[in-house]
């Protein structure tokens, strides 16, 4: 039954809270946990599955996303008859690519949706990051009889409210069926957090899509599914494993902290299931004499010459020598002179920090410096 699936991701809103982090490029390019990038994984989710055909929604500030993501062949997608389908900024307002919600992303994938053949849609938003084959998923949406099923799971005691991002928690009857949906609450006794990913059939989408759009309404949760809940069977399936939530600068922080514990990296890395992405050929990391790092991911071409403790180091990093890094995540091509003492710090791409420079923030509110800059 996953063969007659397609996939569909779409951008979404575009989460404010990333700041600076989303100046010049979109979430999906977001770099994260060394050298993948935010759209390597649902696009390794639909290629685990099974699935070969998939269509990326694109809104603002996509060049550095389109480099990432080529012909689509390092996810297996650059086929003749199927693939990677890049889907450009809709283009019938002032503002091309500027989304007033999900139905209206996906609204502008029509041409894509029409012209494939499979009769079931896995849409995948991209604010979430999982490792999940949805095999399951669709056989669930069959036996069940559902006309939506979505993708689920429960959140902690331990779960954070963030008011700058829409996060929807659903109410399910003991059969699994959705019988109410919450909509950013500050306060609720629902534990079932929705991760934005659906099955349903073309045609089904096409109509409740258009639906939607005609009466003015562009909210696929809070208004498409839940302007639907007695007219149709929407179902909730739950996924089990480690889930991180692309809420704000903090949250971003949290995912990449979490991938330093083996029990989280094993479940997203080294499973059944592999996290694809772009490859990229560089010289392993070099660490010179006063060199001391530990529990760390350290991606290829840095050249380490300090402390470094706790941290997320991208593709060509400088650590200058007796400089200290800890609790902090440094993007790609970034260099730290000598002496520097950095902690709960996000350092985007060619960042500069001079000599003996001291950031030091904290774990609810990391320091945000942006691409390019000296400090």
């Amino acid at each position: 039954m996953i063969r007659e699936a397609f996939g569909l991701i779409y951008p979404g809103d575009e989460i404010i809270g990333l700041r600076e982090l989303i100046d010049d490029r979109t979430v999906a390019a977001l770099p994260i946990a060394g050298k993948y990038r935010v759209i390597d994984f649902p696009l390794s989710n639909l290629h685990n599955s099974g699935i070969h055909s998939v269509g990326v929604v694109v809104s603002r500030k996509y060049n550095s996303l389109m480099d990432h993501l080529g012909s689509g062949r390092f996810w297996g997608m650059s086929g003749k008859n199927q693939g990677l389908f890049i889907l450009p900024p809709y283009s019938l307002r002032e503002q091309p690519g500027v989304y007033r919600g999900g139905v209206e992303s996906i609204r502008s994938a029509f041409d894509f949706v029409g012209k494939v053949r499979q009769e079931y849609c896995i849409i995948a938003g991209i604010s979430s990051i999982y490792n999940i084959d949805y095999t399951e998923m669709m056989n669930f949406h069959v036996e069940s009889g559902a006309d939506i099923t979505v993708l689920y799971h429960r959140i902690g005691d331990d779960h954070e409210v963030d008011e700058q991002y829409h996060e929807v928690f659903l109410e399910m009857s003991d059969e699994g069926r959705v019988r109410s949906i919450e909509v950013n609450p500050m306060n609720t006794a629902l534990t079932s957090r929705s991760l934005k990913s659906y099955i349903l059939r073309k045609d089904l989408m096409i109509q409740l899509v258009e639906e939607c759009y005609a009466r003015g309404e562009y909210e696929f949760s809070e208004n498409l599914l839940r302007n639907n809940l007695d007219r149709l069977r929407i179902m909730g399936y739950e996924h089990t494993g480690y889930v991180g939530m692309l809420k704000s600068a903090h949250s971003y922080f949290k995912i990449n902290m979490a991938m330093l514990d083996p029990q989280v990296w094993g479940e997203l890395f080294q499973s059944r299931n592999r996290i694809f992405t772009k490859v990229k050929d560089s010289v392993p990391a070099k660490y010179l004499q006063l060199a001391d790092v530990g529990r760390s991911l350290i991606a290829n071409g840095c050249v380490i010459d300090g402390q470094v403790e706790n941290s997320v180091l991208f593709r060509d990093v400088h650590i200058g020598r007796g400089a200290s890094v800890k609790n902090s995540i440094i993007f790609a091509g970034t260099m730290v002179n000598e002496g520097a003492q950095l902690e709960y710090v996000i350092l985007d791409k060619n960042v500069t920090v001079r000599r003996g420079s001291r950031l030091i923030g904290n774990g609810s509110h990391p320091i945000v410096v942006g691409k390019g800059r000296r400090v």
